[in-house]
């Protein structure tokens, strides 16, 4: 998947960017109170995105 992409999706979401890291960007989603490490590729493995997505929208 396309680092765009996987990032429209994420917003989508309701997530939003709290910091840039080293080689990953960091996503907090207020409403599910989770965050998530999102790698700078320009390719994300497939399972890893729908993971990321998964573990972002999940309410916990």
């Amino acid at each position: 998947m396309k680092h765009r992409d996987l990032i429209a999706q994420v917003e989508a979401a309701g997530a939003k960017l709290i910091r840039h890291g080293g080689k990953h960007d960091i996503y907090h989603n207020p409403k599910t109170g989770a965050t998530q490490p999102i790698p700078r590729h320009r390719e994300i493995n497939e399972l890893l995105a729908k993971k990321i997505l998964r573990d972002l929208t999940r309410n916990e």
